[in-house]
């Protein structure tokens, strides 16, 4: 499976209605060039598998993948498409194991001996982060920027670039060879969540 070009996390408390948002924000895409990532760590077992069930009948309806983070067992239940990991989580190699040989399986990185972990276990891609400044991504230091990106991603993993990321910091972060990007703001916030999508993706 390939891996998608924009990665749109989730943060339920910035939009009253989080699937609404996701449909909009899908709307009239490509098929494949999307994943949903459903991140609430706040949230019990139930109530996110709710949600990711929700999520699963929009990305179905537009083509697109979901992924949930961290917990496959709420994946599994709701047959999304893969999941992803923390640094410190379980191995890729265990989830893929349990979700099969075509899951998306991604890992957060945050150093190229981050990669080369993700890469030896079995990941599909891995983000690395951050590379500009953002306030969710603060507590892990300071912006790694588009230097170590370059040469993390020579290292053959597909890497998807996180933290700050605008449309033309997207087109900066494919040209320093990342696979895609990630954001979570600026799908969330504004009036044109598909708009917003297409200019990360780098569509008219």
């Amino acid at each position: 499976m390939a891996v998608p070009v924009v990665h749109l996390i989730t943060d339920r408390r910035l939009v009253s209605d989080l699937p609404v948002r996701a449909a909009a924000a899908l709307a009239g895409l490509p098929p494949g060039l999307c994943a949903i990532h459903l991140r609430e760590k706040d949230l019990g077992g139930r109530a996110l598998l709710e949600l990711a069930r929700a999520l699963r009948r929009v990305c179905d309806a537009a083509g697109q993948r979901l992924l949930v983070n961290d917990r496959l067992d709420v994946a599994l239940a709701a047959g999304a498409d893969g999941v992803h990991l923390p640094s410190a989580g379980l191995p890729p190699g265990e989830a893929r194991r349990l979700l099969g040989p075509g899951a998306l399986v991604g890992v957060s990185c945050h150093s190229a001996e981050d990669v080369v972990r993700a890469r030896d276990g079995g990941a599909s891609f891995a983000t690395f982060s951050p590379l500009w400044d953002t306030p969710s991504k603060r507590a892990y230091g300071a912006p790694l920027g588009l230097a170590p990106l370059r040469a993390a991603a020579a290292l053959g993993l597909p890497l998807v670039g996180l933290g700050g990321v605008t449309p033309a910091r997207a087109a900066e972060a494919r040209g320093a060879g990342a696979a895609g990007v990630a954001v979570i703001r600026a799908w969330l916030e504004g009036p044109d969540p598909a708009a917003a999508v297409r200019a990360l993706a780098g569509l008219p």
